[in-house]
């Protein structure tokens, strides 16, 4: 037994296997994060912080005028989001029933991406440093149109370039940029999505939580997601009608290099 407590839930062990299932297929596209940033672990839920390799000097004077130093580390932080199943479309689950009404999971699983990809991406106040918060440099209009992304993507590159930040380089795009470049044609017929990427010669992906997009390169130890639990589900409590359950996860984000990224705003 561990902290999900999942072996106290009235669930049966295909059911876990079904719930367990679906999160991951919710999860994997919607988890931007971990397809453009150096990802460490997952260490397990006692891991607790992040060595940072650097310390601090202590307030005041040590015993027997002997000097000290505090280590600093990064915490982990938790992110939780609950829910409830129906026992109904549980049971009926086990009978076979291949269209069990799972929404609740589906939306809770999409929260939790958003919340990873928005903490990663634009910061979580007192909590985490995100990449467009750390970034130097200023951002970029992207403007609304999807044909002139091109321009302010080239610029972009071109502005890590300049800094040293060698590629290839990732474009994350918030929801509404990611539906028109999909949607977009340049003249010719020539697809809107390959032109940026013969650009960025890395991934363009779907990241739900970005506002308008963020240029960053992919050479590696520039940004660090280090995680502590991966998304995992946990039962809570239950009565004859709903079983109440939740997604848990916990990690830390770490910027090593804040000019390796440029935020393009909309």
């Amino acid at each position: 037994m561990n902290h999900l407590l999942r072996g106290h839930a009235p669930i049966t062990e295909s059911g876990w296997e079904m719930l367990d299932q679906e999160a991951r297929e919710r999860l994997k596209p919607a988890l931007a994060t971990r397809r453009v940033v150096d990802f460490a672990g997952p260490h397990g839920w006692e891991h607790s912080a992040t060595n940072l390799g650097r310390t601090e000097p202590l307030a005041g004077p040590a015993p027997e005028s002997v000097s000290g130093l505090r280590r600093r580390v990064l915490p982990l932080i938790e992110l939780r989001m609950d829910f409830e199943l129906a026992r109904a479309e549980l049971r009926d689950a086990d009978r076979g029933a291949d269209d069990a009404d799972l929404e609740a999971l589906d939306r809770a699983a999409r929260q939790v991406a958003v919340a990873e990809n928005t903490a990663v991406f634009h910061g979580w106040q007192g909590a985490i440093e995100g990449i467009t918060d750390s970034s130097p440099h200023a951002p970029i209009p992207f403007g609304d149109a999807a044909d002139g992304y091109p321009r302010p993507v080239a610029a972009a590159v071109e502005r890590l370039l300049d800094a040293g930040i060698a590629g290839p380089y990732a474009l994350a795009l918030g929801g509404e940029q990611h539906r028109r470049v999909i949607e977009t044609a340049e003249r010719g017929g020539y697809p809107l999505l390959e032109h940026l990427r013969a650009i960025t010669e890395g991934p363009i992906v779907r990241a739900p939580g970005v506002t308008g997009a963020v240029l960053l390169s992919m050479r590696g130890s520039d940004f660090i997601l280090d995680c502590g639990q991966d998304v995992s589900i946990g039962y809570d409590s239950h009565d004859g009608e709903v079983v109440r359950l939740y997604l848990e996860e916990s990690f830390s984000f770490h910027v090593a290099t804040p000019e390796a990224a440029v935020a393009l705003t909309p």
